[in-house]
C-alpha cells in the first residue's frame, strides 16, 4: 500500500484562505512573512499596554519593589532600578505610554499634514506656494532639535511631547500628500467630474482622498515608528514626559550612571524600544509591499 503524502497545512494554504472568503489583500499581507510576523509582535506590544494592570506584578512607581539594584529574580523578572522600582512593571507600562503618546502624535500630524497637502496641492496657487515654504522651513532645522525646543518651549507633559512631535511630523504627512495629489488632480476621472460639475468639496473627498491613501497609510506606520522613538529621546534628554512616569527613555536616562553595576536596568527598555521600532518598520515595508501595484 502506497503511503499518502502529508496535506499542507490549512493556517497558510492560499486556496484554503480562498475557501474561506478572505480579502485579497488580507490573503496577500499573510503571504508575506516577516510583516505577519512584526504585526504580530505589535499586538503582543498593544495587548501589554492595554493590560498592563493585569500583567505588571508591581506598581511601577512603587519604590518597594525589591532592594535598589537588584538583579533579576523570581520576584523581579528584570531586576529593580536606582530607586527599588520593578524594572519589568516600568517597562509593561512604558508599553503603554509609548502607544499613547506614538499613536496620537501620528494622528493628528496625519490629520494636520494631510488637510495641508491634499489642498495645496490639488488648489495650488498661493496656498500652494505659502504650504511649501511652510514645509521648507521646518525640514531647514534638524527634527529632533526642533522637537527638543518645542517640548521646552511648551513644558514637560505628556500633552506638550505629543504636539511637539506632532508639529515636527506633520510636514512629511504634507509633502507626501501633496505630491500624490498633484498626480492624481490631473488624471481623467478628476477632471471628468469637474466637467460634470462635482464640487471642489465632492471631488476632493470622492476622487482624490482615495487615491492618496496608500502613501498615508505607510507614513502613519512610519510616523508612529518615529514618535515612539522620539518620546524616548526628548525623555532621555530629559524634556519628555516628567518623572517618576514610566517612559523607556528616562529608564534608560536612570540606569545610565549604572550600567556596570546594573546592565539589566538599561538592557530590558532599550530592548523594548529596538524591538518595537523593528516591528513598526518591517510592518511599513509589508503595507507598502502590499498596496504599492509597482511591487505586486
Amino acid at each position: 500500500m502506497i503511503a499518502r503524502a502529508p496535506a499542507a497545512s490549512p493556517a497558510w494554504d492560499s486556496r484554503a484562505l480562498v475557501r474561506r472568503g478572505l480579502p485579497r489583500p488580507i490573503r496577500r499581507f499573510l503571504r508575506h512573512r516577516p510583516a505577519v510576523l512584526a504585526a504580530s509582535l505589535i499586538g503582543v506590544y498593544l495587548l501589554t499596554a492595554l493590560l498592563a494592570p493585569v500583567i505588571a506584578p508591581y506598581n511601577p512607581l512603587d519604590t518597594s519593589a525589591g532592594p535598589r539594584l537588584y538583579p533579576p529574580n523570581v520576584q523581579n523578572w528584570f531586576g529593580t532600578d536606582e530607586f527599588g522600582r520593578d524594572v519589568f512593571s516600568r517597562v509593561v507600562y512604558g508599553a503603554r505610554l509609548a502607544f499613547t503618546v506614538g499613536v496620537s502624535a501620528a494622528l493628528i500630524a496625519a490629520l494636520v499634514g494631510s488637510a495641508i497637502g491634499l489642498l495645496g496641492g490639488y488648489f495650488g496657487g498661493a496656498l500652494d506656494r505659502v504650504a511649501t515654504v511652510g514645509i521648507d522651513l521646518v525640514f531647514a532645522f534638524p527634527t529632533i532639535l526642533l522637537a527638543v525646543a518645542l517640548a521646552v518651549f511648551m513644558g514637560s507633559s505628556m500633552q506638550t511631547v505629543i504636539l511637539a512631535i506632532a508639529c515636527v511630523q506633520a510636514p512629511h504627512f504634507a509633502r507626501v500628500v501633496r505630491g500624490a495629489t498633484l498626480a492624481v488632480r490631473q488624471q481623467l476621472f478628476v477632471e471628468s467630474a469637474r466637467a460634470v460639475g462635482a464640487g471642489s468639496g465632492r471631488v476632493l473627498r470622492l476622487h482624490v482622498l482615495p487615491n492618496v491613501l496608500t502613501p498615508l497609510i505607510v507614513q502613519v506606520a512610519l510616523s508612529f515608528s518615529y514618535s515612539v522613538l522620539s518620546e524616548s529621546t526628548l525623555s532621555f534628554l530629559g524634556v519628555g514626559n516628567p518623572p517618576p512616569a514610566p517612559s523607556w527613555g528616562a529608564m534608560l536616562t536612570g540606569a545610565y550612571g549604572y550600567v556596570e553595576q546594573a546592565p539589566w536596568a538599561a538592557l530590558f527598555p532599550g530592548l523594548a524600544i529596538t524591538l518595537l521600532i523593528l516591528g513598526i518598520n518591517v510592518m511599513g515595508d509589508g503595507l507598502q509591499d502590499l498596496l504599492d501595484p509597482t511591487r505586486r
